[in-house]
């Protein structure tokens, strides 16, 4: 149970709880519904300990939880139905369940609040589409910090 303190502390308590989030732990965030870091030998992953997340819902709590981690990689499929036939293009809505490219929304969402740049990442997903959907996301929003 959160106990939130008085009305006239609350600015107060928003100020310490943005601090504590900032000065949490580093670590790395492995987004994947199977795989284990050592299975990805296709790229390079740095040779770290890793927090593992097996869907969109606990990729969400990490960074609640943990902050914005020091590197994340991202799968994009993260649930059966997310292997289609069609690798050309990805109707999203379509999906119950949310795929790495959500996944990499919210932590844009978050770092935007946050007014930082995404972390260091890689995408390990083998779905070419997806893969290049998440990694032009991110791109497009860390060039933002370079515009004059």
């Amino acid at each position: 149970m959160l106990c939130l303190p008085e009305k006239k502390d609350l600015t107060l308590f928003i100020l310490c709880s943005n601090v504590y989030t900032t000065m949490k732990e580093t670590y790395n965030l492995f987004l994947d519904d199977i795989r284990v870091p050592g299975d990805v030998t296709w790229i390079k992953l740095p040779t770290v300990e890793w927090h593992i997340v097996r869907n969109y819902e606990e990729f969400i709590h990490a960074i609640l939880t943990k902050g914005i981690p020091a590197f994340v990689t991202y799968d994009h499929d993260l649930s059966d139905q997310h292997y289609t036939s069609n690798q050309n293009a990805i109707n999203y809505n379509k999906f119950r369940e949310k795929t790495g490219y959500e996944c990499a929304q919210f932590l844009v969402n978050q770092c935007m609040n946050k007014g930082i740049k995404h972390p260091r990442f890689a995408v390990h997903s083998m779905n070419p589409v997806g893969r290049q959907n998440i990694v032009s996301y991110i791109n497009s929003y860390n060039r933002t910090f370079s515009l004059p």
